[in-house]
């Protein structure tokens, strides 16, 4: 079954276009399967960072003054 896809044009500065042909030859796939995938590898990260805040939410607010003097006051600084 072929895979559906969308096509995009993006424009990259030469340096980087350059690189980015070399790493995807080196990794013996297509410039496109490179770029997928580091895209997919990005939203990944921001899902997990964003899941973070989420389990987080109801942690309390600490302000870094409290932070740092109860640090001091413990022999932490």
């Amino acid at each position: 079954m072929k895979t559906l896809t969308k096509r995009a044009t993006v424009y990259f500065n030469p340096q980087l276009h350059r690189v980015l042909r070399i790493k995807a030859a080196e990794a013996d796939v297509s410039l496109s399967e490179l770029i997928n995938s580091a895209v997919k590898q990005s939203l990944a990260e921001d899902a997990e960072d964003l899941a973070a805040f989420d389990d987080r939410r109801n942690e309390p607010n600490l302000f870094f003054e409290a932070v740092l003097k109860d640090l001091r006051k413990r022999g932490k600084l």
